[in-house]
């Protein structure tokens, strides 16, 4: 009988086999781990060691034209095969968590497939339609790490912070103070759906067919899965010891093995080393690409392959190259009522951003900003041409002088590191008073703190009657002096709308 042939895995390749996988799934969790903390940590200790992880993520590199991180992520990928996918995509590997718990359920749960190439190339092409044209939400939608961050930012960060506080109240009651409480309030109503719909429909699909989303949706994946197909290391099936029993197919999440063609699509393949864990026949390695004797329709396929590749990467290059171009009371003066959000004609985006335009050219809608911001100041925008992405309000708190966290943590130059002498500097917009809501002329009191809390000393208080020193007095704001930091707008004690708040600019200025 050939099987009788065929003689068994020797132990220490079993052990080298087992030692890759576990190699894998050690630097997976480090990585991961690594890239939720810099969601989940309120006090920005976090971002100065590891915020490198953000900018190594393959879209925000792409799209801060980061040349360094894109040319070493081209050659793990030519040189290890989608290892990026298995390893740093966070969003990669919480799926591999979830398949991990499908296969505790049911063993040998997966087949092969073959690849859907036209959903493939559709979504690779809306992706990179969207990025030319600055179409904000759907290159949110679409990438991998902001999906991740979403999910991070809106639904884990709340139970780390809940966590926080119930540490921070047991501390307390001990007289320790070690610990301190921090606010948790929802950002954003839509990024949370969005967030909690991605979760579960990521969760089922891992669960049950393993990395579904990232070959068949995910854009990244598709680029490097041009990449992946011309790989030094790969797995390599030995058709001398395979008898075809189809164990690999069976445990393979990528569905990219062929066992009765004893072929492996290397496009959707990502480098798991799940099937060279379960070959108990030693028939699958992973080692260098060897050459061997083509058949015609593999020729063909190949120089098919070859020309997509040529494509897509003049594509991805062109697209980036566009993109770069472009009842009790407050003090006595009012009742104390939650805040509303003034009605704004123009938005109004953080310092280092530049531009309302750059700003949502460049942003992923990663929610790390967001999740970065002490104050309370960035949200999730709701705008239709902007979804997700982050803009400045001043309700909770804001935008201090001193703080440069968000320029300091954004991975995709959307917003671009600036100085705190560089912000105090900015204008992002200008103060605006409203008569009817000042309290000095609806309450007949004395007012002023917009005035004592401008940092720019923009805002001056005069008498609201030319004629009559000992009129209330009512703010006038200097235009050519505010930076539209929203100090005034969030200590003005006018309740639900401030009498001063801020319209922002397009274009960023220095004054």
């Amino acid at each position: 009988m050939k099987q009788d042939n065929i003689s068994p895995t020797p132990k220490s390749k079993r052990k080298k086999t087992s030692a890759l996988k576990l190699i894998r799934q050690i630097v997976a969790a480090v990585s991961i781990a690594m890239v939720t903390l810099l969601f989940l940590d309120f006090t920005g200790a976090t971002h100065a060691w590891l915020g490198w992880m953000a900018k190594i993520q393959f879209l925000p590199a792409l799209l801060s034209l980061n040349l360094a991180v894109i040319i070493g992520l081209i050659i793990l990928t030519l040189v290890f095969g989608r290892l990026y996918c298995s390893v740093i995509c966070p969003l990669g590997i919480m799926q591999d968590v979830f398949a991990w718990f499908g296969k505790k359920s049911k063993k040998n749960r997966y087949g092969y497939s073959p690849a859907k190439r036209a959903l493939r190339y559709t979504m690779l092409a809306v992706m990179i339609v969207a990025i030319v044209a600055g179409i904000g939400g759907v290159v949110a939608l679409l990438a991998p790490y902001s999906a991740y961050g979403r999910i991070a930012q809106s639904l884990l960060a709340p139970v780390w912070q809940w966590g926080n506080n119930l540490l921070a109240s047991w501390a307390e009651s001990r007289d320790s103070y070690a610990f301190y409480s921090v606010d948790v309030w929802l950002r954003g109503g839509i990024t949370l759906a969005v967030a909690a719909v991605t979760l579960i429909a990521l969760g089922v699909l891992a669960w049950r067919n393993g990395r579904t989303y990232c070959n068949t949706i995910c854009p990244v994946g598709t680029v490097l899965g041009f990449l992946s197909r011309f790989s030094l290391l790969k797995p390599v099936i030995d058709t001398s010891k395979c008898n075809s029993c189809g164990l690999c197919a069976r445990n393979c999440k990528g569905a990219c093995i062929n066992s009765k063609e004893h072929t492996i699509d290397y496009s959707r393949c990502v480098t798991c080393f799940d099937c060279l864990d379960k070959c108990n026949k030693g028939a699958i390695s992973y080692t260098l690409r060897q050459p061997s004797v083509a058949k015609q329709s593999d020729r063909g396929a190949t120089n098919a392959s070859r020309r997509e590749f040529m494509t897509v990467t003049a594509a991805i290059a062109t697209s980036a190259a566009l993109h770069a171009q472009e009842k009790t009371v407050d003090g006595g003066l009012a009742v104390i009522v939650d805040k509303k959000k003034p009605i704004r004609k123009t938005k109004i985006v953080p310092p280092g951003a530049k531009s309302i335009k750059n700003l949502e050219s460049h942003c992923t809608a990663c929610q790390l900003c967001v999740a970065a911001c002490p104050n309370g100041v960035l949200r999730p925008s709701t705008a239709l041409d902007s979804l997700m992405q982050p803009e400045s309000s001043y309700e909770r708190g804001y935008c201090r002088p001193e703080c440069t966290r968000c320029s300091d943590v954004c991975p995709a130059g959307a917003i671009r590191p600036i100085t705190v002498e560089d912000k105090s500097s900015v204008q992002i917009g200008h103060a605006v008073w409203v008569k009817a809501n000042c309290v000095p002329l609806t309450d007949g009191v004395e007012c002023g703190n917009c005035a004592r809390h401008c940092p720019t000393g923009a805002i001056t208080m005069v008498s609201s009657d030319v004629d009559n020193p000992d009129s209330p007095k009512i703010p006038v704001v200097n235009t050519e002096r505010c930076i539209g930091c929203g100090a005034c707008e969030n200590l003005c004690p006018a309740r639900p709308f401030s009498a001063i708040y801020v319209e922002g600019h397009e274009v960023h200025r220095t004054i």
